[in-house]
């Protein structure tokens, strides 16, 4: 069987049988890979901390044609991102971002997605914990930057009209982002955007940062993130760890 050598990270770990596990990983080489670990379990030699969530290294996989589950038979050279699991607003942030990577990652090399993702948990691991909601919102949407369908921001995305920084704008997720106030009036639905959050979108979506924002403003954010995952996902499922980390009472201000 071919051999696959790549960089990786786990984004999901579930025990199998008495002393395996399987895990999803995505890498670096060819996008999102499920992997047996056999006998991972009974022992940490091979693996070592590499299985535990979060982690990265360089995975080696055996792969075959046709076969949707890989062997993973080492996991070398890991950063545990141990930090993650300290502290639960950043754990339930980190599994939010490990959620939305898996519901819209692919097979295939992604090397700006792996990047986006690896960057949007080393983010949160080293962000104050009052601050692990921004840090969670800016992850997730350097990721739909990453994979491309990040919404447009700064220019009306039906005329092309460049939008004003002091200027609100209707949010239109079937529209692919936001709208001058022409284009809105000829157009169904939406969400007004005020300035400061239309230019924190467009921060986030480029991989860029901002500093805390209030309780509403943070709560506001989720709730346009969410619908514009939602309105994204064609498989009907929820985005169940998105809904823990999203009425978590300890995000609270």
């Amino acid at each position: 069987m071919p051999v696959l050598v790549s960089e990786a990270i786990v984004l999901h770990a579930f025990d199998y049988l008495e002393s395996s596990r399987i895990v999803r990983l995505v890498t670096r080489d060819a996008g999102m890979r499920s992997a047996l670990a056999k006998g991972a379990r009974k022992s940490r030699r091979r693996f070592g901390s590499g299985l535990d969530l979060f982690a990265q290294g360089t995975a080696q996989l055996y792969t075959k044609v046709g076969r949707e589950l890989d062997t993973l038979s080492g996991f070398e050279d890991v950063r545990t991102r141990t930090d993650l699991a300290a502290d639960l607003s950043r754990f339930t942030g980190a599994e939010t971002i490990a959620e939305i990577a898996l519901r819209f990652g692919d097979d295939g090399a992604d090397a700006e997605l792996f990047d986006a993702i690896a960057g949007a948990f080393d983010a949160l691991e080293t962000s104050p914990p009052d601050d692990a909601r921004e840090a969670t919102l800016a992850g997730a949407w350097s990721i739909v930057g990453a994979l491309g369908f990040g919404p447009s921001l700064t220019e009306c995305v039906e005329c092309g009209n460049a939008l004003g920084a002091d200027d609100s704008a209707v949010f239109n997720h079937a529209a692919g982002g936001a709208l001058c106030a022409r284009c809105a009036a000829l157009s169904s639905g939406g969400r007004t955007l005020p300035a400061a959050a239309r230019l924190t979108l467009d921060a986030w979506t480029t991989g860029g940062r901002v500093d805390s924002l209030s309780d509403s403003d943070a709560r506001a954010h989720q709730r346009l993130l969410r619908e514009f995952l939602s309105y994204h996902l064609h498989d009907g499922r929820a985005l169940r760890a998105y809904d823990l980390w999203e009425s978590a009472a300890w995000t609270a201000a």
